[in-house]
Order: structure tokens, then sequence, then C-alpha cells
């Protein structure tokens, strides 16, 4: 989830800079098909991935529980983002450390929360309640008049999905109530941090802090003769295949497809965390469980399509700059004078091209 959120804050943090710089459906281009066509089938490779490492590592979880699993999958995004990031820790200063901190907590409450819901509730159900961060923050930034309606529809979604009587698993229930808090607290923090911070610099950080946090989980496991060959390897294979591959796979995409097609996509997980529960984890579904999950999707996909309606041309995503804050636009990018012919031509029309600000 670490880059998942990643991702997700950077298609929301530029989604709100173009369309408060004034983009149009007008000044957008479309997509050529065969880039659409291989952007979705990367998309779908990285949710199939993300979905599946989660399921191998619930594998673990009778072993070495979800505070182990998530333990490992720390220490392996930590090890993965600092050679990538190197994040120059001497000179950071206290505006650039605040939100990174946080991010840190964040990070272990949210992939704790989620594991651990997964492990009481089941994979489909544990995701599908933690898309309802992404969807508030959604809903949040669109501010159209549909924004009650589309909270109503995700409300009647989850009490679909549930059906709270006297067996429901309300520990579990309020578990991926908060993985969903935690994760939109993610996008808000790491718009900040992205803001003060170039690159993976603030993630790699947080990775960091958050694996420290949880080494005295690790060493008691070890200090226990918890740790099995098998655990460890589900766990390390599910920080690879839920924070890496994703992480590559993503950030690739975006360079094939629109920014709001990539966000709607995203609605697919929870569709995706349900039938790898199914086929791996074993994990049935009633059918009240799936019209839930679908209700939860169909609102999270409108509200994206609201939240992005003024962009569909793809967006270039630069590993090395700095993502803008939710509140400021983006602004034009000064061009040098081209020198003109003899003869007289008519002028073309020019559009601003948006640049990332500076770090603060």
């Amino acid at each position: 989830m670490l880059i998942l959120g990643r991702v997700t804050s950077r298609v929301t943090s530029r989604v709100t800079s173009q369309v408060t710089s004034g983009a149009t459906v007008r000044e957008a281009v479309q997509a050529p098909r065969p880039s659409l066509v291989r952007g979705t089938g990367i998309m779908l490779a990285s949710a199939l991935s993300n979905q599946v490492g989660a399921a191998l590592g619930a594998r673990a979880f009778g072993t070495i529980g979800p505070a182990g699993v998530v333990a490992v999958r720390q220490l392996v995004a930590a090890l993965v983002l600092l050679p990538l990031a190197r994040p120059p820790l001497r000179r950071m200063t206290w505006p650039q450390w605040w939100p990174v901190l946080l991010l840190a907590v964040v990070f272990g409450c949210m992939n704790l929360s989620l594991y651990t819901a997964i492990d009481r509730l089941g994979l489909g159900l544990a995701v599908t309640l933690e898309f309802l961060g992404p969807l508030a923050v959604a809903l949040a930034a669109s501010r159209s008049r549909s924004d009650l309606l589309l909270a109503a529809a995700a409300a009647a979604g989850v009490y679909v999905l549930v059906l709270p009587g006297p067996s429901s698993d309300w520990p579990g229930l309020a578990l991926g109530l908060v993985a969903a808090a935690c994760w939109a607290g993610y996008i808000v923090l790491n718009r900040i941090a992205g803001a003060r911070m170039p690159g993976l610099q603030a993630p790699a950080v947080a990775a960091l802090l958050c694996a420290l946090g949880y080494l005295p989980v690790l060493v008691v496991l070890v200090l226990d003769g918890r740790f099995t060959a098998t655990a460890l390897g589900y766990a390390v294979v599910a920080g690879v295949l839920a924070s890496v591959v994703p992480y590559a796979a993503d950030l690739t995409a975006l360079r094939f497809v629109p920014a709001r097609f990539f966000g709607v996509f995203m609605s697919v997980h929870p569709v995706l965390a349900a039938l790898v529960g199914v086929v791996l984890l074993g994990q049935l579904l009633h059918p009240h469980e799936w019209l839930g999950i679908a209700m939860v999707v169909a609102t999270n996909a409108v509200a994206v399509t609201l939240t992005g309606g003024a962009v569909t041309s793809p967006v270039e995503v630069d590993p090395a700059a700095p993502m803008p804050a939710a509140d400021q636009p983006t602004a034009p990018q000064p061009t040098a004078p081209q020198p003109t012919a003899p003869q007289p031509t008519a002028p073309q029309p020019t559009a601003p091209q948006p640049t990332a600000p500076q770090p603060t």
C-alpha cells in the first residue's frame, strides 16, 4: 500500500494542478489506442501483483502474525527506496521532517490495520473498506453538488457489504476503516512532503523510520524462533509484489494513460482482491458482499471521474521532480523566443506547460 498510496497522491495532485491551471477537455490530447491498451495491461498486472502479494503475506499470519508480515514488508520497502532516493538525512530541515515523521506513523498504522483486517475479514472486504480513504479524498476534491449522493451511495455500499448483525466482526470492520482513514491521511501528507522534498526522498525516509519502529517486532519474533523459512519467504515476496512491482508498473503506466483513466482503473483493486481471496485463500463471499463491493467500486469510479473531468491527456511522471501541493496551481513554463523567417506566418497558439514547484 505504501507505493499505491504514493501513486494515488501523484495522480490526485496532478489532476488538481491541471484543473486549477485552467485545462479544458478541448485542450487535452487523447491517448493513442496502442498506448492505452499497453497502459491498461500494465495497470492490470500492477493491481494483480498488489493483491497477490497481500494474499501471500496473509499465508504467513499463522506463524508471525500480521505485525510480523508488516515489519518485513516495511524493511523490504526501505531497502528498495533508500538506494533509489538517497535522501540527505543530515541536511533535512524541520519543515521537511515533520510531514515525513507523520508519514512514517501513517505507514505503520495503515499497513498493520489493513493486514489485521485481512486476517479477520478476508482480503476482499478489507481492501474494499480501505478504498473508502481515497474515495473520501476524491469527494472532498470534487466539491460538486453530487458529493452528498456519492457519499450516500458509498455508505449504502458499505452497509450492504457488511450487513451488520450479531455475528459481525466489529473489530475487523473498525480496523478496515482505520486503514481507510490512514490512506486518506497519507494522500494529504504526501502532497505536503512531495512539495518539500524531491522524488522519492520523503517516502524513503518515512519507510526507513517505519522499519526502525517495527524493529522490536522482528527482534521478538527472532528470539521466539517464530521465523520459519516459509513464513519469511511469504513476507519477503509480499513486500516485493505489493511494493516494488506496483511502484515500477504504475509509474510506467502513467506514461501511457490519462490520469483520470488511471484513477478510475484503481477501482478494480477491491474486485481483484475479492477474486484473489477466493482463489489463493479460499475466502468465499456471499452475494450481498459482491453487491457491496460493486457499489463501492462504482462510487469510487464516479468520484474520480468527477474530480478529474477536465484531464484526459497522459501524465508524464518525473521520478526526480517534487509533486505539487493540492492548493498550488502549476505555473506556465516560460519559453525562449524562436527566430522567425523573413516570410510572415500566422501565429500558432501555444499552451502553457505545467512545471513542478520548487521545494520550499
